[in-house]
């Protein structure tokens, strides 16, 4: 028998949907979409429906959006994008101590070119005070960057309004979106972004494809050099196939999201009350109500994460903290929320998904309260 799965945050399957529509863009319409041919203007025609169908999702124009190979791509083109033309003007960026590698990597580089970078803290649910931000803002700021929904503990942030702030001061505002879409509604009129990160195999898409919004007017130096592709936007021969994919894969979060984030949250939670009822000291990080609907960093007192991930053979999940020879390595957005050590060490991230069933969720309790109790002995 297959482990059951509770690693979504890590990658989702393609869903069966979105398999079909990508079929024929693999046999038969093979066209290139620059091509003014039959083939080509098939294969173009299938390119726009996508991106109307992930406009539609994000409530924005199809002009805004630029296909992309993935969510760090989306976030490279967004930030160093930014950065690079309005170097004149400014050089301060402020992102927060949470965001994935795909910005602070990002981030770290442009350091290294002469960039100053601001990192705001968190409090101890993982949460960016908009305060904060603001007091950061200075006449060099040229764009603040924070993620939607942590990729470890689900915590959402107050975007929305951090991005108010940041329209007051003049500055662009971009939020990494990969973890949220498809588990909240998202939309870009209601958050206020300047600039919007979509990776396409979160949310039952292929892997290497994903999409960036940027808001009409607003100007960055190109990411990818070439030919005119994406209204000059971003080179590169269009991957129609992935792209057909996105697309209805952004469809089907747009006419499900309700049905789709209520079922999250009752696996989640039917996970946790099952966990909570076998372990008293049992510690949920993140958030207690502001948290993605299927994200449980669950920690456990006194263990240690790899061990206990070493004795669940049967369930699927992420470890919180690595094991290494000189010790065990906590992650930096435990570390930034102060989550004590006794916990920290032995968190295990649990992600469910819109294929999770309650029967799993059951049989997944049983093992992991095994490998827990294994690994106390």
């Amino acid at each position: 028998m297959k482990p059951i799965y509770l690693d979504y945050n890590a990658t989702t399957p393609i869903d069966p949907a979105v398999a079909r529509a990508m079929l024929p863009y693999i046999h038969e319409h093979f066209g290139n979409p620059s091509s003014r041919h039959a083939y080509g203007v098939t294969a173009w025609n299938a390119v726009q429906k996508a991106r109307g169908q992930i406009a539609e999702m994000l409530h924005c124009a199809p002009e805004e959006i630029v296909f992309t190979s993935g969510g760090t791509e989306s976030n490279n083109h967004a930030i160093k994008g930014i950065a690079f033309a309005n170097r004149a003007r400014g050089n301060h960026i402020i992102t927060s101590v949470v965001e994935h590698p795909a910005v602070l990597e990002v981030c770290d580089y442009l350091e290294s070119h002469g960039f100053r970078v601001t990192r705001l803290p968190v409090d101890r649910h993982g949460l960016v005070d908009p305060r904060r931000a603001e007091e950061a803002i200075t006449p060099e700021t040229i764009l603040v960057t924070i993620m939607h929904a942590n990729n470890e503990v689900g915590t959402i942030e107050p975007i929305a309004g951090i991005a108010a702030i940041a329209r007051r001061h003049g500055v662009p505002m971009h939020t990494d979106a990969a973890q949220s879409i498809g588990k909240i509604p998202v939309r870009v009129d209601e958050l206020g972004v300047d600039l919007l990160s979509v990776a396409g195999h979160k949310l039952y898409a292929p892997k290497g494809v994903g999409a960036l919004y940027i808001r009409s007017g607003l100007t960055l130096e190109k990411f990818v050099h070439g030919a005119g592709h994406e209204l000059n936007r971003r080179a590169g021969t269009e991957n129609v196939i992935h792209i057909v994919g996105l697309g209805e894969a952004c469809a089907m979060v747009h006419r499900n999201i309700e049905r789709y984030g209520e079922h999250l949250r009752k696996m989640r939670e039917r996970l946790e009350d099952g966990l909570r009822a076998r372990f008293g000291g049992l510690r949920i990080n993140g958030h207690p109500s502001l948290r993605l609907p299927n994200t449980s960093s669950a920690g456990f007192r006194g263990l240690k994460a790899d061990l206990v991930l070493s004795r669940l053979e049967n369930v699927a999940a992420s470890a919180g903290a690595a094991c290494h020879s000189d010790g065990v390595v906590v992650s930096a957005v435990l570390n930034a929320m102060d989550v004590p050590s006794e916990y920290a060490m032995g968190t295990i991230r649990f992600s469910v998904g819109r294929a999770t069933t309650a029967e799993e969720i059951d049989r997944a309790v049983e093992h992991i309260a095994a490998a827990v109790e294994a690994s106390t002995s």
